[in-house]
């Protein structure tokens, strides 16, 4: 009996046993619920992100009395905020005043109410936007329009000329100066031009929509010409004589241009010039000086000449500045100067140069002046322009230092708490939105407050960024953190790196966020893409390597300044190209050398990437004051840009190194 029992149990043990095991594999099969306050919220985020708003309902519920609940309320209100009443708004605006949160529901309410034309109500809400929008300024000058103030539109020709598709709210003003015969098909014309040229083919299209059909280009071959220029210019026989068949042509070379502007060129001036007027030849040449320019070919500066007297864009004055600076052209500096607005014209950039080119002239009081106007300014062209002036650098003292109870006050201020909140959460572009919001208006000592207690909270972008903003009391120790310094330090030294330009370049390639990711996939506080970091990562020996170590401050320190080192020597030892090369690859650095030495600050100045271009300036003026607050040597930078090399037989070595083994471009 007492057998029987035994054998009896022993399977329904068995089976229990089973039973609880296939629950455990199940309960760690399934994906976990969010628990914490925190973890709620990022799975509400990503609820609204996928338009789940049922699911975002419900973490409401549970996310009542957090700090960023506010979030989720204005994500559930903004789903259906062209249905809200108006008093269901104004609440939120009402219990939100003065919040980043309050100004953005305030925007997109604006964008909604002038959509159904509710032109009381937009009145009434507009002035309370502190911020500006396109869309709800175009809808303003509706608003304004609808009680017949004619000035409004006026004020439309702003967004008429600006190369991007026209807001909604301005659409109706448009079609009335259009109707009205204000707006001729010439204007129509100099607008799809502007579209064109920004590569907005599809709101050059909608524009065309405004001409009369007889005037109006093809669909089929703008979009055409667009896609396959060669092709466009070498297919069917055109009437010349039609408008919409030379607008196509000259849009065709521009597309040609931006990837062969000598093909273009000769394709121009042997087929197609003598069709066209002196006007749209001024034109045409000028669209091909801009991108002879961005190559930094010598034959730009020939087709700016014969552009003559064709109205020249900003853009287009400023590489005919870069051209002349390439070619030594002191003249050609100072005629473009005076072609430009006088906005343009007092950029610091071209302060400088044209400072320069006054030297270069014999000009010598002319140039003093100029460059005194930055010289007592922070940045690259001021530190140059001191240069020239003969003063010497130094780390301005330190003007103000918050009280403690001055940074507490900043720690209290719910847009600070939340930006840190969100910080925290790796919401890195809600959280900075929220602190550009909550520093708007302050003076000097308040952001000296944030900017402290940014770093305190390690959040060492928004602390490097919000003391750069101020105007006379600084701190440049925060403007110029050095967090990390021994992992980064150690590794400059090991491959006989400067650990100023070191800690430059990271400050400019990650602000020290040590965590951060890239869109573009680049990792770590020295920005290493996977291909780089994998490259370099085989070339050290790492055994233990993987792609997950990269964001470790030690392992990205020791990736980075290897590959640095690797640069640096592959480029003639010149921070200026390595620092070129490590933002933009070898290749380009290499490529953007002149065929004659070249002055280091007309190499920066001349890179044809914008990023790039900016990037190498900050690197290097950043390494000025970290080797200054480090107690290194201080050089000049003009001595520290030096002169760039010549292309030259070497770079057929360095391809041939480089392909062999494998460095990433």
């Amino acid at each position: 009996m007492e057998l029987a029992i035994k054998l009896t149990i022993a399977p329904m043990l068995r089976a229990l046993m089973l039973a609880f095991a296939l629950a455990a594999l199940v309960a760690q099969a399934a994906p976990s619920r969010p628990q914490t306050q925190d973890e709620i919220f990022l799975a509400a985020h990503a609820a609204a992100r996928a338009g789940d708003y049922d699911k975002l309902a419900r973490y409401e519920v549970q996310l009542q009395g957090y700090l960023l609940e506010p979030y989720v309320e204005s994500w559930l209100l903004r789903a259906r905020l062209e249905d809200a009443s108006a008093d269901e708004v104004r609440a939120f605006l009402a219990r939100e005043q003065g919040s980043f949160l309050a100004e953005q529901m305030r925007k997109e309410w604006l964008k909604a109410l002038g959509k159904k034309q509710q032109w009381d109500l937009f009145r009434a809400e507009h002035p309370l936007l502190i911020g500006e929008d396109n869309d709800v300024a175009c809808y303003a000058l509706q608003a304004r329009w609808q009680q017949r103030d004619e000035s409004a539109l006026a004020e439309v020709r702003a967004q008429w000329t600006a190369p991007r598709e026209l807001p909604e709210g301005c659409v109706p003003l448009a079609e009335t100066l259009i109707s009205r015969g204000q707006f001729t098909s010439r204007q129509v014309w100099e607008r799809i031009r502007l579209l064109l040229e920004a590569g907005a083919v599809s709101a050059a299209w909608h524009t065309a929509g405004y001409l009369p059909p007889r005037e109006a280009p093809d669909r089929g071959q703008l979009f055409g010409a667009a896609a396959g220029p060669q092709r466009y210019l070498d297919g069917k026989k055109k009437d010349w004589s039609r408008r919409q068949v030379r607008e196509l042509v000259m849009f065709a070379l521009h597309r040609l241009a931006r990837t062969d502007p000598l093909a273009a060129a000769g394709y121009w001036d042997k087929k197609l010039r003598a069709k066209f007027s002196a006007g749209e030849q001024g034109y045409v040449w000028g669209q091909l000086a801009l991108h002879a320019a961005r190559r930094n070919l010598p034959e730009a500066l020939l087709w700016y000449a014969e552009a003559a007297a064709a109205p020249l864009a900003e853009e287009q004055l400023a590489w005919r500045m870069r051209a002349s600076l390439r070619q030594g052209n002191w003249n050609e500096v100072k005629v473009t100067a005076e072609k430009m607005s006088p906005p343009q014209r007092n950029e610091p950039a071209w302060i400088y140069w044209q400072g320069r080119a006054d030297l270069a002239l014999g000009n010598v009081a002319e140039a003093r002046t100029l460059f005194a106007r930055i010289a007592g300014e922070h940045h690259f062209y001021a530190r140059l322009a001191a240069e020239e002036l003969g003063l010497a650098f130094s780390v301005p003292p330190k003007g103000y230092t918050p009280a403690q109870e001055e940074v507490a006050a900043i720690a209290r201020e719910t847009g600070f708490r939340r930006a840190l909140a969100l910080y925290r959460l790796d919401q890195r572009f809600d959280s900075a939105r929220e602190w550009i919001w909550s520093i708007r208006g302050m003076d000097d000592k308040q952001l000296l407050a944030a900017a402290e207690f940014a770093r305190q909270n390690e959040m060492f972008d928004r602390a490097i960024n919000t003391a750069d903003k101020t105007l006379a009391l600084h701190d440049f120790s925060v403007r110029y953190l050095a967090p990390y310094r021994e992992a980064l330090g150690d590794n400059a030294r090991a491959r006989q790196l400067e650990e100023a330009w070191v800690l430059g370049l990271v400050r400019q390639e990650s602000r020290f966020i040590a965590a951060i990711k890239s869109s573009a996939g680049a990792a770590g506080l020295m920005q290493l893409m996977p291909a780089t970091a994998k490259w370099v990562a085989h070339r050290m020996g790492m055994r233990d390597y993987s792609w997950a170590r990269v964001t470790d401050t030690g392992v990205n320190a020791a990736l980075g300044t290897y590959y640095l080192r690797h640069v640096l020597d592959d480029l003639d030892g010149n921070p200026v190209l390595a620092a070129a090369a490590y933002n933009a690859g070898p290749g380009r650095a290499r490529k953007w050398r002149d065929a004659r030495p070249l002055e280091g600050a007309i190499y920066a100045e001349t890179i044809p990437f914008n990023e790039t271009r900016d990037y190498v300036k900050k690197v290097m003026n950043n390494t000025m004051y970290y080797a200054a607050m480090l107690g290194g040597q201080v050089r000049s930078l003009k001595a520290r840009l030096g002169v760039i090399a010549p292309r030259g037989g070497k770079d057929k070595l360095v391809a041939q190194r480089a392909a062999a083994e494998d460095e990433p471009q």
